[in-house]
């Protein structure tokens, strides 16, 4: 039997002397006993997976709207490949991917209905009410939405977790961890996440974008890193569909390894000997080489102009921007329209911010079905 103990101590020799390991894990809000098999991070992993809110991210929007295709990405499968990348950089970095793995799948349980379109919506109706960020958002999802302990409200998560949900880092990610010693440097499995967040969306939109038939493959010409990438890989006779594949496979194992042999550099670099290094490291110790940093920033420029800024895209960001505003002026003119579930927490939050938490927490199939039931006069409500 391989009880939790052996599994810490295991630990201590596999990993890193700068890893963050099981039994350094700070404490939860709510003291608990410890399990006598799970560390604290695969429970922390466990209780994330069984959330409602980790469920909902079959049915939110990664770029693509859900009923636009049942191909595209959405926010649950980004997240399990998110994991997947991150999971093997933190194995041969010799990080915790125990860690790892928790921070990315919570990383986006905040994110609204209809992607980034309904997160910038909500925070222009909460301006004056503290405003909306996912990562805020995500953090109160395991800290206070979910319901499913007798004993505390929340998943009651470590703090490493809690404190990497806060500091989660991207292009499109603001880090929101003033609570959680903003002086010191995130750890770097948190950095892992950040960077495998990236290198995911990267890769993945590129491969929705031709699937959806928005990016040509005249487009990527001016494109270094699909060049680079499309030239290596010797095609035959391979449809479209297995090129495409193949390519998108080789940018991912190019960006993984790139950032791999990067961060190893970056802590010899920085003399990384310990978790206090770490965290006293103003600079990213996880990233990219200079000359993978100048292919991303182009494929990321190209995304934005190719794919994010298309009228397809835009068309579909309104419609999710006029759903979400018209379903927050009405419930906040007639609560009586919230489930009765929703109206017992105005008894004791402030009701702007019980609304945002509720349009927050659905899908995007249950926000056009709310749309539909409260404007459609031939739904059935």
């Amino acid at each position: 039997m391989f009880t939790r103990e052996e599994y810490e101590k295991m630990e201590e020799k596999i990993l890193a002397p700068y890893a963050m390991k099981n039994r350094l894990a700070g404490a939860r809000k709510y003291p608990e006993q410890e399990h006598p098999f799970r560390s604290a991070f695969q429970r922390d992993r466990d209780r994330i997976i069984h959330s409602s809110a980790f469920r909902r991210l079959e049915y939110k929007t990664q770029v693509f709207v859900i009923h636009e295709s049942d191909y595209y990405r959405t926010r649950l499968t980004h997240t399990i490949e998110v994991s997947q990348i991150a999971c093997t950089i933190a194995r041969i970095l010799r990080l915790s991917e125990d860690l790892t793995e928790a921070i990315v799948l919570a990383h986006d349980l905040g994110h609204t209905p209809f992607g980034h379109s309904g997160e910038k919506i909500l925070n222009e109706l909460m301006k004056k009410y503290g405003g909306f960020e996912h990562n805020k958002q995500s953090l109160r999802v395991v800290d206070e939405l979910e319901e499913r302990y007798p004993e505390f409200p929340g998943l009651n998560l470590t703090w490493e977790v809690r404190e990497s949900i806060a500091k989660h880092n991207t292009e499109y990610d603001v880090s929101s961890g003033k609570e959680f010693k903003p002086e010191l440097g995130p750890l770097l499995e948190a950095q892992v996440a950040n960077l495998a967040d990236e290198i995911a969306y990267n890769s993945h939109d590129l491969d929705d974008g031709l699937a959806s038939g928005l990016i040509s493959l005249d487009d990527l010409e001016k494109v270094p890193i699909w060049q680079k990438n499309y030239m290596k890989i010797n095609f035959c006779n391979l449809s479209f569909e297995l090129k495409k594949y193949q390519v998108i496979r080789s940018i991912i194992n190019m960006q993984t390894t790139d950032l791999i042999m990067q961060t190893e550099e970056n802590i010899k670099k920085f003399n990384i000997k310990s978790l206090q290094d770490v965290r006293n490291t103003k600079k990213d110790i996880v990233c990219f080489s200079i000359e993978m940093e100048k292919d991303n920033k182009i494929l990321k420029n190209f995304l934005m102009d190719k794919l994010y800024h298309h009228y397809r895209v835009k068309r579909m960001e309104e419609k999710a921007q006029r759903f979400i505003t018209e379903l927050f002026k009405i419930y906040l003119k007639r609560t009586d329209t919230l489930p009765p579930k929703i109206q017992e927490k105005l008894k004791t939050g402030k009701k702007q911010r019980v609304i945002c938490d509720y349009i927050a927490g659905m899908t995007d199939h249950f926000a056009l079905e709310e749309y539909k039931k409260l404007f459609d006069p031939f739904e059935k409500v």
